[in-house]
């Protein structure tokens, strides 16, 4: 990029690539710095020179070295930065957390919302309209008599790895008893 042609620029601002790289090499490494890339005259006849990047993640970037001449001396450093270029990857604007956090809760009711309507589609019974056929039967329904044959997995809230906690309550108290029993009339052939 080049100056406009109505402002004047100091040749010597120009040509100053020597003292803007020593001015980079002190604040990185020289091999993330690419050739020159021009320049661009800022106001108060600064002139900002610029160096491509060759920093990973840094496309379309440009190191720029701000000099200028102070009081008629040599060209001096005012400032060195990392700068995008048109085109350059940026990050996102920054979003407030107050108004993330709001946008979150207004997808999280929305996808509420959209659950509640999609549970009206069922029936009393809980089943949606379109798992019926013709004639009012579930395909559980036919399944029935296959499933009959074979031995069917009960689970529930109450199950730990696949035993019936519930079950489990109901029989131990008749067990318990029964032991109770036999312990009390001596009916039991354990020697203690």
């Amino acid at each position: 990029m080049t100056s406009k042609p109505e402002r004047a620029v100091d040749e010597r601002l120009i040509g100053a690539h020597d003292l803007a790289l020593a001015a980079l090499h002190e604040i990185t490494p020289a091999d993330g710095i690419g050739p020159a890339a021009g320049y661009v005259a800022e106001d108060d006849g600064v002139v900002s020179l610029r160096f491509h990047t060759r920093l990973a993640g840094y496309p379309g970037w440009f190191w720029t070295v701000s000099v200028a001449v102070v009081d008629d001396a040599e060209p001096t450093v005012l400032e060195v930065e990392l700068l995008p270029g048109d085109g350059a990857l940026l990050a996102p604007d920054w979003v407030p957390w107050a108004t993330r956090l709001a946008e979150y809760q207004a997808a999280q009711a929305a996808a509420a919302h959209a659950d509640d309507e999609s549970d009206d589609d069922f029936d009393d019974d809980g089943l949606d309209e379109d798992d019926l056929d013709d004639d009012g039967e579930t395909d559980d329904d036919l399944d029935d008599d296959d499933e009959a044959e074979q031995p069917k997995a009960r689970f529930h809230a109450g199950d730990l790895d696949g035993v019936d906690i519930d079950e489990l309550d109901g029989d131990s108290d008749e067990d318990d008893s029964d032991d109770d029993d036999e312990d009390v009339h001596g009916g039991d052939d354990r020697s203690y």
